[in-house]
């Protein structure tokens, strides 16, 4: 059976999969929540339909075991690795509100794929060394949010939600999204990129050439998106040649900048909030010009 009638027969299995109210209403929320409605509104998402594929299936709650296995036995995008809901946490008061949601990555021991059991050892690695990654930093903000809840004073938001970025053949891309709200609010983003064909997790520095100048070569780019920007639209403002507060300059791209790999294999870098634009500008992203890097991406 190929892959598309495979999907249509699981889907269908699923669909008549038989629901009590109490896990009817819980799908209905998981659906609500996948479209970005509600308090997710505080954070802008955007799904893909790649994206919308897995949140369907692959981070619904866990209501019956029926449901679970005709959810475990949907195809995955990329055939190696999946998202599920890991820790659902929620607390909600006049003053608190905490809606998170914490990702796990699972790797497909059983998937029937092309890769040799070296590359899904080392996917399995790959995938314990960033849930524990997602892990720490949810329990940290969980707990920060936890002492500052006991303030019967003061107000606070909490979201962590996440959202497959890229699946293809090549690529996984799952990023995690904070948000933490306190009389203002601020986004920070984690990217975690996995080569599918390898089973490792990619650092910028993958893509290119060995002892090439890439940091220059992106850097030089997004400021050249920069200004064309800030030249045709005056509302956007950006840290750049900005002689009153020069160290607030953006410069250069670190180690520890953002980036992820698209669906159509072009590298984006990922700013949050207040790197390199005022707050109101929100998380920024540039999607970095083929021509700028060709000479010294890797074949």
């Amino acid at each position: 059976m190929d892959r598309k009638k495979e999907f249509e027969t699981l889907k269908q299995e699923y669909r008549e999969v038989m629901m009590d109210d109490n896990q009817y209403d819980s799908y209905k929320k998981a659906i609500h929540l996948a479209g970005g409605k509600g308090k997710m509104a505080k954070i802008k998402i955007s799904m893909g339909a790649a994206a919308a594929v897995i949140a369907a299936f692959f981070i619904l709650p866990n209501v019956s075991p029926d449901i679970a296995y005709a959810m475990e036995r949907m195809p995955v995008l990329g055939n190696l690795v999946s998202v599920v809901t890991f820790r659902d946490y929620q607390y909600d008061s006049d003053r608190h509100m905490a809606d998170v949601k914490v990702p796990q990555i699972v790797v497909d021991e059983t998937e029937e794929t092309e890769r040799d059991s070296e590359t899904v050892e080392r996917a399995k690695k790959t995938a314990r060394e960033i849930n524990e990654e997602m892990e720490r930093i949810s329990e940290e903000l969980i707990q920060e949010f936890k002492e500052n809840a006991k303030d019967q004073e003061g107000y606070q938001d909490i979201v962590i939600q996440s959202e497959v970025l890229t699946a293809t053949e090549e690529y996984f891309v799952l990023k995690l999204i904070c948000y933490q709200g306190a009389g203002s609010g601020a986004q920070w983003d984690y990217f975690y990129t996995v080569n599918l064909k390898t089973g490792e997790r990619m650092a910028l520095s993958d893509f290119f050439k060995e002892g090439s100048d890439y940091k220059k070569a992106v850097s030089d780019n997004i400021k050249k998106q920069m200004k064309a920007q800030m030249e045709a639209d005056e509302n956007v403002i950006y840290w750049l040649d900005n002689e009153d507060i020069p160290e607030w300059n953006f410069e250069t791209i670190t180690e520890e900048t953002g980036f992820y790999i698209n669906g159509k294999g072009e590298i984006v870098i990922a700013f949050n909030e207040g790197d390199v634009a005022p707050m109101y500008m929100g998380c920024v992203e540039f999607v970095i010009e083929h021509e700028a890097v060709a000479e010294i991406l890797k074949k």
